[in-house]
């Protein structure tokens, strides 16, 4: 498990290796400015779930633990506010978020209600386990990528290698190690590889239900749009896909490459303005030292992560 302690220490390795006080971890040069930047990486929101809720202590805990049925746009606004804030938070702004998350994954704990895969019932889960953090790490990484490489231009063989060098202080603000990480792209891809084929993904009756709710719509009003439903079913490896009962029939196909289609077209031309999120815009004024981002940011930043600024000083 990631102790306090631990956590301290690779924030410790993160302040050292850090782009700076006011860019933060990553700053303006990194790949991962570049690619968490686009409003686009939306589109494996549903997919990074999915995956972690194919992990049965994950499920366990988001069933015993979260909101995420009676609050699901909060829960969204949760996550995308501690992710945002590591990426394109200022380096203390980023440093509070590490915190703060380990501190709620320390209440996270229980145990197994059933057997699921290799998981017998009874045995017990915490938040701040190893293999957990690492694995919740990999399907934020894998899919923002997969997302961004969808609609724009793919990644090059040595940026690919910058993003998971870059990627590596994103998990050591988990509390990650080196030591707990896979030590290039190559690594990385061997073990999301070996973790799909593996009984460690075991979709549970519980994580079906969550994934059926969410993606059914939680809210009528809520629910995702038809040609988002079956992009999610494809970008999920087919024994996984079989396993949350998702289809996905030559109609839904068709569904989700028109709109693809649609999206690779229009999306590349939109205004800066539009296209880019409003946390990477709020770090850009800080950059250049405006101390409260315009109008349309803030609009923006409530739609990503329910509030008008994420540096606000004082929140937490």
């Amino acid at each position: 498990m990631v102790s306090e302690k631990d956590l301290e220490s690779a924030l410790d390795r993160v302040r050292a290796d850090a782009a700076g006080p006011v860019p933060g971890v990553f700053g303006p040069s990194s790949v991962t400015w570049q690619i968490d930047r686009e409003a686009v990486v939306f589109l494996g929101a549903g997919r990074a779930l999915l995956l972690q809720l194919a992990h049965p202590w994950v499920a366990a805990a988001i069933a015993e633990h979260s909101r995420t049925l009676a609050d699901p746009i909060g829960r969204f606004h949760r996550t995308f506010d501690i992710v945002f804030a590591m990426v394109f938070g200022s380096l203390d702004r980023a440093l509070l978020s590490s915190r703060q998350l380990h501190r709620r994954h320390t209440m996270i704990v229980g145990t197994m209600p059933v057997t699921v895969g290799p998981f017998a019932a009874g045995s017990r889960y915490c938040a701040n386990d190893i293999p957990s953090l690492r694995w919740v790490h990999a399907t934020l990484v894998e899919t923002a990528l997969m997302a961004h490489d969808l609609v724009l231009p793919p990644l090059s063989v040595d940026e690919r290698e910058r993003y998971w060098a870059e990627s590596k202080q994103f998990g050591a603000l988990f509390g990650l190690t080196a030591d707990d990480l896979p030590a290039d792209w190559a690594g990385f891809a061997a073990y999301t590889a070996a973790m799909v084929q593996s009984e460690t993904l075991t979709v549970s009756a519980a994580a079906r239900e969550i994934a059926t709710q969410i993606l059914g719509g939680a809210r009528p009003w809520l629910r995702p749009p038809r040609w988002y439903r079956a992009l999610t079913a494809s970008l999920l490896p087919e024994r996984l896909r079989a396993g949350f009962g998702l289809e996905l029939d030559e109609r839904e196909t068709m569904s989700a490459d028109n709109a693809l289609r649609w999206i690779r077209r229009v999306y590349p031309k939109l205004p800066d303005r539009l296209r880019y999120v409003g946390p990477y815009q709020e770090a850009q004024a800080r950059l250049r030292g405006e101390p409260q981002p315009d109008w349309m940011t803030r609009c923006l930043n409530r739609a990503w992560i329910g509030r008008p600024q994420m540096d606000q000083r004082g929140r937490d």
